[in-house]
Order: structure tokens, then C-alpha cells, then sequence
């Protein structure tokens, strides 16, 4: 992996790149990448919430492939999934997100054991659902056996039996909008009272669109695949376009094998005060 564009000190050389080439291709230890996707450090109000989605995209702009991202991706791009979600207090991801790629619990991984303890944080993120309907199979291990309880994320009038459902499978229901719905605002607020303040989303495309709409996304770590699928597949983001593009600024970019490693920021003018 060699870095593209190094823009600030959060994406200073690692150690022992100090005087090797300029773009010289190693692969990256694990410490080395959370320290170049490291969540910003707390403000005087202490740590505020800070949502980043990860998402991955052929150059013709397909977020999948057979409705899986899994054919889109590669090595790399599975050690900063892993490495982000290591980072996080919590996943956020949609009901079909869910259903398409067969979401399992997070797992905790001894590499970043000491990191999360210091961090304060459990042995492995929360994953929280986002669902309206709650249509999910609440016997699978994502319900019945994770880590630590995963979380879904529906509205204040959400079926009544679904949500006990849920709950008998060990999940913990938090309502986040009226009606059956989400609101992003709310379900970002939610999480914060929770103690969750690294977010993390893995979309899918639809729910990305939410946030995006709702202005609640604070970065994107968006992987560039070198694939071209046409077809009909689904972008990133989904859902009605907003009234004015939200502008983001590139923060860091690395390569390896072709595919494009980026990190955007929301710009400073258009965060949420």
C-alpha cells in the first residue's frame, strides 16, 4: 500500500517510512492504519458524535455486484474494514444491509484488545440495526448470540409484537423517530445518550441516502474499485437528491493494487453546529 495524498498531520508518515522512497508499496500493519483513520480527538465539550460510513464503488459507480459488495472489494479493503469497525463504538446498517450480506456479530480481535480497553470501549462495537418494519430473523446469531447486544433502531410506532420479538431475542430496542421511521438527527442523538460516539455505517445505499439527507454524515472512507459492471446496480447512496450538494474535502487517499483508498471530510461550513 503507498500513500497518495498525505494532507495533514492525522496522515503523517508511519513509522519506519521515514526516508524510504516517496510512494514506495508496503503492505500496512494494523496499528499503522488506525492511527491514519484514528476518530478526531475530543473538543473541550469532551467527545462528540462522529459518524464516518465506509463504503466501496466500481469506477462506473456500482456500490455491488449480484447484490453483494463482497465481489467489489479486496485484501486491502478488508483490513480497513476491519480496521474501522475495530475503531468504532458502534455499526450502524440497514435491515437489508442485514438480509443481503448475512450480518454476523462483531467479532472481538486480540490486535486491538489493549487499544479499545484504553478507548474505554467494549471488546468488540455494537452492532445497531436500522429498520422500520423490523422484518428480520431475530433467531440468527446477530440476535441471539453476539458479543455485546446488538441494537435496533426503529420508531416510536413500531409493531408492537415485532418489537417484543426482538427483545425476546436479546436485542435492545431504542426508538429514534415517530412513526415507524428513523430520523438520522434522532438516531445519532440516541446513540450519543448510549455512550456511542464513534459511529460507523456500512450503509447499505439507502440508509447512506438517509444520512446524507439528513445531514448527519461527518466522512466517508470511500474504496475505489478498479472494476467496471454496468448493469443496473445501486450507487452508494440512494433515495431523493438534496436541495444543495453537501461538499466534503479530501483528507487522505492510499493505493495498493489498483484500488483507491479515500477519506472525506465534511467541510468545516457545512458541519452541523
Amino acid at each position: 500500500m503507498r500513500r497518495l495524498f498525505p494532507v495533514t498531520d492525522e496522515t503523517a508518515a508511519p513509522a519506519g517510512e521515514a526516508g524510504a522512497p516517496r510512494g514506495g508499496a508496503r503492505e500496512w500493519g494494523l496499528a499503522e492504519l488506525a492511527a491514519a483513520y484514528a476518530y478526531p480527538a475530543p473538543g473541550p465539550r469532551g467527545r462528540e458524535p462522529w459518524l464516518r460510513a465506509n463504503m466501496v464503488s466500481t469506477l462506473d459507480g456500482a456500490a455491488q455486484h449480484d447484490g453483494r459488495s463482497q465481489p467489489i472489494s479486496c485484501a486491502a479493503d478488508m483490513r480497513i474494514f476491519g480496521t474501522l469497525r475495530a475503531l468504532a463504538d458502534v455499526v450502524v446498517v440497514g435491515a437489508e444491509t442485514v438480509r443481503q450480506e448475512g450480518y454476523r456479530p462483531a467479532r472481538a480481535r486480540a490486535e486491538f484488545a489493549a487499544a479499545r480497553e484504553a478507548a474505554g470501549q467494549g471488546p468488540a462495537p455494537v452492532i445497531a440495526v436500522v429498520t422500520a418494519s423490523l422484518d428480520l430473523d431475530f433467531s440468527l446469531p446477530l440476535f441471539t448470540s453476539p458479543l455485546v447486544p446488538t441494537l435496533v433502531l426503529t420508531g416510536s410506532g413500531a409493531a408492537p409484537d415485532r418489537v417484543a420479538a426482538a427483545e425476546r431475542a436479546g436485542a435492545r430496542v431504542v426508538a429514534a423517530g415517530e412513526g415507524a421511521g428513523v430520523d438520522p438527527v434522532r438516531m445519532v442523538r440516541a446513540l450519543a445518550d448510549l455512550g456511542h460516539t464513534r459511529l460507523l455505517t456500512e450503509g447499505g445505499p439507502r440508509l447512506l441516502g438517509q444520512l446524507v439527507a439528513a445531514g448527519v454524515l461527518d466522512e466517508l472512507c470511500l474504496t475505489v474499485s478498479p472494476m467496471l459492471t454496468a448493469g443496473d446496480a445501486q450507487r452508494i447512496a440512494g433515495g431523493p437528491s438534496v436541495t444543495l450538494p453537501r461538499r466534503f474535502a479530501l483528507k487522505s487517499m492510499l493505493e495498493e493494487d489498483g484500488f483507491l483508498f479515500t477519506r472525506y471530510q465534511r467541510e468545516r461550513r457545512d458541519r452541523r453546529s
